[in-house]
């Protein structure tokens, strides 16, 4: 009934658009429309046809996953195959998806077309990541197990992360619970970055040994059912004596100083983000925060993104975005201070757009930092 619905959807969208069928390339689109979660494929829809294409190594597995789809085995590269189907079908107008196939591929089916067929070839972007923007009721309970698993699993971190382990060590941990209870595997590399790595908003991981008085940054999410979850937290590893301690006060206070900043900026942004709202004021919620407090240089990444099949997805929630919030959109709301040579803070949780208003899905107590 999902796929039906979605198919329904996007050929209002075709039709809208003055096609007469679309092309869909891009794995978690075809993935999303039909069910077939090959790695090589494509859909060819129109008003009347719903067809699956691939090769003899899924054939039988995406009659199984897309029992909407007509599947037909193709041999070779889409120039030979596409060309013969597309004139079968009497088309004029094919919309192709402009930001996933590659230029030489345009160029060699627009050769074929030339030459063969009166057909015109259009461009589109993200008609369908239009439509998976707006989460369905089963979507949105996969994104919120996967959620909760994710908020286990920092829990778990919680409890064993200690100075003298490696970073990598922690990664490895979390990963093992998230796998060992549910995930099917991890949406992308966990990210444990302490002291100054933790100033690298996209850092690996590594052998570097987590000491005290210094920030710890865990990125984390899982994966149920081929949904995502995304999740960050920044902790203060502490001294493991009082008086040791005494030594970190300038740390704890420039710590404690940047995490109430940060913690401010995506309170600011969850509280007043509403739908009809767009990304670009959402983004300046937190960043006027930020800037405020002097910080605004070493915030420099956006504020959010969809998360659902991908990890990151429409909504893009950035100073440049042309996104708009609608109730059902699925994101990240992730205001970060990074400051070289010392570290940085990143606070992360999902939220879902109901009701007009953001309601939180990522449920893991901000209490400062402190272990």
């Amino acid at each position: 009934m999902l796929t039906l619905n979605r198919l329904q959807k996007l050929r209002y969208t075709i039709d809208e658009h003055g096609l007469d069928a679309l092309l869909v390339s891009q794995p978690y689109n075809y993935r999303y429309l039909s069910g077939f979660a090959g790695s090589s494929g494509w859909l060819l829809i129109s008003e009347s046809e719903a067809i699956l294409a691939t090769d003899f190594r899924y054939v039988e597995q995406a009659k199984e996953e897309a029992p909407r789809f007509r599947v037909i085995q193709i041999k070779g590269e889409m120039h030979n195959w596409l060309p013969q189907l597309v004139s079968d079908f009497g088309w004029h107008k094919l919309g192709f998806e402009a930001n996933h196939i590659t230029f030489t591929l345009y160029q060699k089916f627009s050769e074929t077309v030339k030459n063969k067929l009166n057909l015109e070839l259009i461009p589109t972007t993200a008609l369908v990541e239009r439509l998976r923007s707006i989460k369905e009721s089963l979507e949105l309970k996969l994104i919120s197990r996967a959620a909760e698993l994710t908020t286990a699993a920092f829990e778990y971190a919680r409890s064993i992360i200690h100075a003298g382990m490696k970073e990598k060590e922690v990664a490895w941990e979390i990963e093992k619970f998230l796998r060992q209870n549910g995930s099917e595997g991890i949406p992308f590399e966990i990210i444990v970055a302490s002291g100054p790595n933790s100033a690298l908003p996209h850092a690996r991981p590594g052998e570097r040994m987590i000491q005290t008085g210094e920030p710890v940054l865990i990125d984390m999410g899982a994966k149920i059912d081929s949904y995502c979850s995304d999740f960050s937290r920044t902790l203060l590893m502490p001294a493991p004596e009082p008086s040791f301690r005494g030594s970190n006060l300038e740390t704890d206070k420039t710590f404690s100083e940047i995490y109430n900043v940060v913690l401010a900026a995506q309170l600011s942004a969850i509280e007043r983000i509403h739908s009809g709202m767009s990304a670009v004021q959402a983004d300046q919620l937190a960043r006027d925060v930020i800037t405020k407090a002097g910080y605004g240089e070493s915030f420099g990444h956006g504020l959010g993104h969809g998360v659902g099949l991908e990890l990151h997805e429409a909504p893009t929630i950035s100073p440049s975005s042309s996104d708009v919030f609608a109730d059902g959109m699925v994101f990240t709301i992730e205001p970060g201070v990074y400051i070289a040579g010392w570290g940085g803070v990143r606070i992360e949780d999902m939220v879902v757009l109901e009701g007009g208003k953001a309601r939180v899905v990522t449920k893991s107590k901000k209490d400062g930092g402190l272990l």
